[in-house]
């Protein structure tokens, strides 16, 4: 797998491109970012000193740690603006990340709900006050009429101002797993796609140029029915419009040795960024390029895969083992400008 430099990409979209403005958007997936106190009401007891993962406050805040590295290393020549995650238990993880972490000097804030998930994870957005500006946000329950007991994480919606002038909507995921078997899982995924397709269309009818940003961990890859014939995100073409969905991450698939997320030596993309494509087409105002996505897979977050071919994210779990990594996943991030 090729390594990317953050801070190389970086410099040449600025220079390359003339742009006086940048910002970079995140997204992570964190890898259970738990606190180490129990909670009743959640089935998080494995991560307690007590628990399975005899997870104590010394590796939460190595965690924590871990992650502000990552961030500020993805950054380059400045910290991310945006930065979507998952696998978060609460907003205690989230005030000691941006209060108590290398990140704390650049003025982040969260946007947060606690979700119905029976793990007690979460998806979360953090900004940059001095590059975001938040008008609105909400989370978008999600429930399976198929399967009443199921409980998953909801979809976190904000809506705010870039560069002063750009409204865009940005929607958070992480989609249901597949865990309990991939196709039996791939119903309640399908689900939850018909769902944020239904909140786009919404948007989308009442502006086609409708900024959108669409990021997560959607436990499927870009092929798969449920992004491709249900929220109906395609590859950028000629074909495409302001209101079309284009999925960014279609021409990584073919690279074999690229992705986001290894399983038994195969990669795999599951984690993506998707935008309308408005914020492809568009002359002025905030913008994005198919070239301007990437997958942040710098040597601090890998190591070598001793069972299979190349390397593997360093994660912080192997089963029950510690292995004190930063996450299972790698993040991706992409670059917007101004017009």
């Amino acid at each position: 797998m090729q390594g990317s430099d953050s801070s190389e990409n970086h410099a040449k979209v600025k220079d390359g491109r003339g742009k006086s403005q940048i910002v970079r958007v995140v997204f992570y997936n964190l890898e259970n970012l738990y606190d180490p106190y129990d909670d009743t009401t959640r089935l998080d007891d494995e991560f307690t000193s007590k628990g399975a993962k005899r997870w104590t406050y010394s590796k939460f805040l190595l965690k924590l740690n871990h992650v502000a590295k990552t961030f500020l290393a993805i950054g380059g020549w400045e910290p991310p603006a945006i930065i979507g995650m998952c696998e978060l238990e609460n907003r205690y993880v989230l005030n000691k990340l941006i209060y108590e972490t290398p990140i704390k000097r650049y003025g982040y804030k969260f946007i947060h709900y606690d979700s119905p998930d029976a793990r007690g994870i979460d998806v979360a957005l953090l900004y940059r006050l001095d590059r975001f500006k938040v008008i609105h946000s909400k989370n978008i329950r999600i429930s399976f009429p198929f399967d009443t007991m199921m409980r998953t994480r909801d979809i976190l919606y904000v809506k705010g101002i870039l560069f002063t002038t750009d409204t865009v909507n940005i929607f958070v995921n992480h989609w249901p797993s597949r865990r309990g078997g991939f196709k039996e899982s791939v119903p309640k995924r399908m689900l939850v796609a018909g769902k944020l397709r239904s909140l786009l269309d919404s948007l989308l009818h009442h502006d086609k140029q409708s900024k959108i940003i669409i990021m997560g961990d959607f436990n499927d890859e870009p092929d798969q029915p449920s992004i491709r014939e249900v929220l109906h995100a395609t590859e950028f073409t000629p074909a495409t419009t302001s209101d079309s969905i284009v999925n960014l991450m279609i021409p990584k698939m073919r690279d074999q040795y690229s992705g986001t997320y290894k399983f038994q030596g195969k990669w795999s993309i599951i984690d993506q960024f998707m935008v309308s494509g408005s914020l492809l087409l568009d002359e002025k105002g905030v913008r994005t390029s198919p070239e301007s996505v990437h997958i942040f897979n710098s040597g601090f977050l890998t190591e070598e895969d001793e069972r299979f071919f190349g390397t593997r994210p360093q994660r912080t779990y192997a089963g029950p083992r510690y292995l004190g990594g930063f996450s299972d996943h790698l993040p991706i991030y992409l670059d917007l400008w101004h017009e």
